[in-house]
């Protein structure tokens, strides 16, 4: 199968909001190409031994993203000329510059898979299901993940982050929702910290299946955490299904204007008191999501955690 490439010539800087604002668009998966050094901490967490030779950084980097033939090109490439000049005025794109060329289709269900590695955040250490434990490490809590193509290995900054704000607010016992689980990373770390039971609900069924399948490899009883295909911010039926006024703690690592959408629903399900952890959210959106959260009665900014570009909100249900 044949596939378009647009790659976009840009600054390392900038990385990471250009991937926000693909997503934004709807692209599900990116490539980047940099000369950026793997820092002590990443060796470190990835377990790495022999590091590729890069060429020097020069701050250069090119972002790609594949499409299929019969999606309009020119629609997005247009919108990503967009999406780019608003970029440029939070941080030095570089050239900008946009190319289109075809490829040839890649296993790339499979390939990602050798530069997944076990790593630890904080004390729990999170390893890919065809990797032993590796001996120093055999003490921690353990998380076993397959993402398959669903996001969530960890590994993310903004996964990073919920997990910690999970081990700081979750209170042993607590009923907890899960809003677009991906690969169950965040559902399986709340029930290992203590939760009692969790709702997950994700947009992409493969993504639940995936994440069904991470809870079974990591024995947590299927009962314990339900997981369904849905909206919750516009399915009714999921929206009752969850139930109302009954959770202790809910976590979304989605996108920003998806958290917009959803700090207006999310609180209908929450027990007062309750707390909201959210992420997903690049700097430069922090101040849209809090402007959200303070225009709404029901809910109060209590917290914010930073990882790089990064940002988690927590707020708190009155």
């Amino acid at each position: 199968m044949k596939w378009i490439r647009i790659s976009i010539d840009t600054t390392t800087a900038a990385v990471d909001f250009i991937s926000e604002m693909l997503s934004e668009l709807g692209v599900e998966g990116i490539e980047i190409e940099d000369n950026v050094p793997l820092t002590e901490a990443e060796t470190k967490g990835m377990f790495i031994d022999i590091l590729p030779e890069l060429a020097p950084d020069e701050g250069k980097a090119k972002v790609s993203c594949y499409l299929e033939t019969d999606v309009d090109v020119d629609a997005l490439t247009e919108q990503i000329r967009q999406g780019l000049s608003e970029t440029a005025m939070f941080v030095d794109i570089g050239s900008g510059e946009i190319t289109l060329s075809e490829t040839e289709d890649k296993d790339w269900i499979n390939n990602w898979k050798q530069f997944f590695k076990p790593f630890c955040v904080d004390e729990i250490l999170i390893k890919p299901t065809w990797e032993e434990i590796p001996e120093e490490h055999k003490d921690k809590m353990m998380i076993e993940i397959d993402p398959g193509t669903a996001f969530g290995t960890g590994s993310h900054e903004t996964t990073r982050l919920c997990i910690r704000q999970i081990q700081k607010y979750m209170k042993p016992g607590d009923r907890v929702m899960d809003i677009g689980t991906g690969s169950g990373i965040l559902s399986i770390a709340a029930m290992k910290l203590g939760a009692d039971s969790v709702f997950a609900t994700d947009v992409d069924e493969f993504a639940v299946e995936a994440a069904k399948e991470n809870v079974a490899v990591n024995r947590i009883p299927e009962e314990k955490i339900r997981m369904l295909t849905g909206d919750i911010i516009g399915d009714e039926a999921i929206q009752k299904e969850a139930g109302y006024e009954c959770y202790d703690f809910a976590v979304a690592n989605i996108l920003a204007p998806i958290i917009i959408l959803l700090q207006g629903e999310i609180g209908r399900h929450l027990k007062s008191g309750s707390y909201f952890v959210t992420s997903g959210i690049i700097n430069m959106k922090e101040e849209e999501v809090k402007a959200a959260f303070a225009a709404n009665p029901e809910f109060e900014v209590v917290d914010t955690m930073y990882d790089n570009d990064w940002v988690s909100i927590v707020a708190r249900k009155r």
